[in-house]
């Protein structure tokens, strides 16, 4: 089926026309401009033309005493300790202060907590050891606004603290020396949208005094964070980003040539995608399956060897990830495929013994793209779970966490991720609790947002000169994604030893060559001569000193489907399928009568053996897509009959079926019943 629900922007050809004219863009700038709502003059200069910093530092509240505090930390030589954070946010935020504390004399040490044995945060047990070591100062970044307890132990044990922070403010601010955080409702800052890295840079700024000369030093780190916790690319996040992608690629530090080396990407033009999927995800990989303290001391050497020896050793790691994290999701989907009521909840809820911390939040965001779900991967140590979250637009998940928090050893995080502790015994209330209040609540679709529909012409290379102007690209100023509807599916084509597939596409006198990553002829459920729409990107494609548009499919659907009747009746399924009581109107809606049942029937015993696709179905058939929830019930009671078979590829019908009667049905008797 679609993997979402097709949004298209709103569009002003009028205003569109008048953007081209007063700033001399090409036409499809100017619609896609609008498609993003950039439409005011200054909006407009800010986003295409911006390239200095408009935000004094100290417009942040409280940046003006951590200032004055660790400048009086280095003048007096007081031994200065920043605790930073193990993903590639708090690593490349520790490095930065380091670095221009360290080029000012200072007497500065870091510590990276592990995320296995000590997890996310300062804790008491560290601050005392902090003391013990001489300790004046603690610099946290990252992290540390919720600390409160901590930080009131530093001062008792005589040291100070100042909190640099990017995360959800608490109802209480810890009693440091300075809360820098621009999300305080006491902030005036104009600009909150840093990660914790970008704080981290302000802080630099403001203690320098030149924020031109720091952007120049240390924005490749501001940009390799700002990218890994995918926050809005949007004000200063991009004027970061796009002068830091413009170091890495002209004169990046050592351990970065290294990374980029070990990761084969020493002779490519990086951007802000391939920074966030190719450098980013190994710094990542350091914390995940190691120690993060690698990560850290690749960023600060200054010796090619032993940066390259580092980066080896982060490239295994990340090898390793990826190992771990495709055990990890075949495992939770054998689970949720094996019960009802976990599979066909509103939100997933998985756990399992001995799961792997350090990727459980990447698994969860696997299974929301697979179930179109929100979802949350719990690992297991006896009495214990940890527990990681993602969601999808328009439901927070760290609100949901939040109604079942007296289960809770701890919470916390974002809209659209969070993790928490719970013990082992709770889980299965926690499910059914989060389950209630999914219910209680209208759920997101998953949705995917159409900049633009165009025909196939435009596919051009001028459309890559237009691109270029919009990026970088990231949360908040996504890789614009255009539409082409009611075109003609030409040609399929298996790729890449089958692996992938090359369609080429005709509407009206132009055509088109598509590729579709990660799909097998036999998963294709789309014939030549079918009419299709597709959602899709373009990259730049270089051959042999050749430039041309590469189309990469996002999404196809039939031209007739409808996604939001379809997906709508599929979800009181669901809902029955999980157990849950339904409505009168529900059954009716799902109760099948003989001559809707034999349809369905007389489908499979025509195809005899089918992989069975329900977009398909409806389409083919001429089923109504309101109908797809009845159509899947369908498919059950045949099974439960033994009308029909569940193969791994779909479903072949029965040789030879005894006669059976619809009504002689379990399943039909416990939905009418509910009725």
């Amino acid at each position: 089926m679609s993997r979402g629900l097709w949004k298209n922007a709103p569009k002003d050809r009028d205003r569109a026309a008048e953007i081209a004219e007063e700033f001399s863009l090409d036409p499809m700038a100017a619609l896609l401009l609008t498609a993003r709502g950039i439409t005011d003059d200054e909006e407009i200069e800010e986003f295409l033309f911006a390239e200095d910093f408009y935000v004094d530092p100290f417009e942040i509240k409280d940046i003006d005493k951590a200032v004055e505090r660790i400048n009086r930390a280095v003048e007096n030589y007081e031994k200065i300790m920043i605790f930073g954070d193990y993903d590639a946010d708090g690593v490349t935020s520790t490095s930065l202060i380091y670095l221009y504390l360290a080029s000012k004399g200072a007497d500065i040490g870091y510590y990276i907590p592990d995320r296995m044995n000590e997890g996310y945060g300062i804790s008491c047990d560290k601050i005392r050891d902090f003391a013990d070591e001489g300790v004046k100062l603690i610099v946290t970044v990252d992290n540390g606004i919720n600390a409160v307890e901590e930080t009131a132990l530093a001062n008792s044990l005589g040291m100070d603290v100042v909190i640099t922070d990017h995360h959800k403010v608490g109802d209480t601010l810890p009693d440091a020396v300075a809360v820098v955080n621009p999300h305080r409702a006491d902030c005036q800052s104009p600009f909150k949208e840093y990660a914790g890295v970008g704080v981290a840079f302000k802080l630099v700024c403001a203690l320098d005094g030149d924020s031109e000369e720091m952007l120049e030093k240390y924005c490749d780190l501001a940009a390799i964070g700002t990218l890994a916790d995918v926050v809005p690319l949007t004000g200063e996040n991009r004027i970061i980003v796009k002068k830091g992608i413009e170091k890495i690629n002209k004169n990046a530090r050592p351990g970065l040539k290294a990374l980029r080396t070990s990761a084969g990407a020493d002779s490519k033009v990086l951007n802000a995608t391939s920074v966030a999927f190719t450098l980013a995800p190994r710094i990542n990989a350091a914390g995940r399956m190691d120690s993060a303290m690698l990560a850290m001391k690749l960023l600060l050497d200054e010796n090619a060897a032993s940066a390259a020896d580092l980066a080896a050793k982060l490239e295994s790691a990340n090898r390793q990830r990826h190992e771990v994290e495709n055990e990890i999701t075949q495992k939770a989907v054998e689970y949720i495929e094996s019960n009802d009521e976990v599979k066909y909840s509103p939100i997933i809820v998985v756990s399992g013994e001995g799961w792997h911390q350090g990727v459980i939040g990447i698994v969860a965001s696997r299974l929301v793209s697979r179930y179109g779900k929100p979802a949350v991967v719990i690992t297991t140590d006896g009495d214990e779970g940890k527990g990681s979250c993602r969601s999808l637009e328009d439901f927070s998940i760290y609100d949901a966490l939040n109604s079942v928090n007296d289960m809770l050893t701890h919470f916390g995080g974002h809209t659209l991720a969070a993790g928490f502790g719970i013990r082992t015994g709770d889980i299965p209330v926690f499910r059914k609790r989060l389950a209630d209040y999914c219910m209680q609540r209208e759920m997101p679709f998953p949705s995917l947002n159409i900049d633009l529909t165009v025909n196939p012409s435009i596919v051009t290379v001028a459309l890559l000169d237009v691109l270029k102007a919009f990026e970088p690209f990231g949360a908040n100023n996504p890789q614009p994604c255009f539409a082409i509807k009611g075109a003609t599916l030409r040609a399929i084509r298996p790729v890449g030893e089958g692996k992938h597939l090359r369609l080429t596409l005709r509407k009206e006198d132009a055509e088109i060559t598509a590729m579709l990553f990660s799909t097998t002829a036999e998963q294709f459920p789309y014939e030549i001569g079918d009419t299709v729409d597709i959602a899709f990107r373009v990259e730049k494609n270089e051959f042999r000193g050749e430039i041309t548009p590469s189309v990469q499919i996002i999404d196809i659907r039939y031209s007739d489907f409808d996604y939001y009747k379809c997906v709508s009746s599929v979800r009181i399924y669901e809902k029955f399928k999980s157990g849950v009581m339904l409505s009168e109107n529900e059954v009716k809606h799902l109760t099948p009568d003989r001559a809707f049942f034999a349809g369905v029937y007389k489908y499979f015993r025509t195809k005899k053996s089918v992989g069975f696709d329900l977009e398909s179905f409806c389409h083919v058939t001429n089923c109504p897509y309101r109908n797809a929830g009845r159509v899947l019930l369908c498919v059950d009671i045949l099974c439960e009959l033994g009308l029909l078979e569940k193969t791994d590829g779909g479903y072949a019908v029965t040789e030879n079926p005894q006669r059976v009667e619809l009504n002689s049905s379990v399943i039909l008797r416990n939905l009418t019943k509910e009725g």
